[in-house]
């Protein structure tokens, strides 16, 4: 199993579409193959820095979504909201 945080920064004012959109992408993302779990976060003392922790399977279900044209698709009409590039870490356990 591997964890996958993704770090977003919402751009002022958009938090409202940013919510709806990522929970699109997030609905569409436990139906992907080797998905496990996930849940988002928010910082509480930026409370548009947004965190997102997800379980998967392995690495290879991790790839496979993330370079899906479902994702892809869904992150063309997250990423405007945003004020900064998304910032992904995949972990393993050692």
């Amino acid at each position: 199993m591997i964890r996958v945080i993704i770090e977003r920064h919402i751009a002022e004012t958009l938090e409202s579409p940013y919510e709806e959109r990522s929970r699109r992408i997030l609905k569409n993302a436990i139906s992907a193959p080797g998905f496990i779990s996930g849940e988002t976060l928010v910082d509480t003392f930026d409370p548009n820095h947004r965190l997102t922790l997800c379980n998967w399977r392995s690495i290879s279900d991790w790839d496979r979504w993330y370079q899906s044209s479902e994702r892809k698709e869904l992150m063309n009409e997250l990423s405007p909201l945003l004020d900064r590039d998304e910032k992904i870490t995949v972990l393993e356990q050692s």
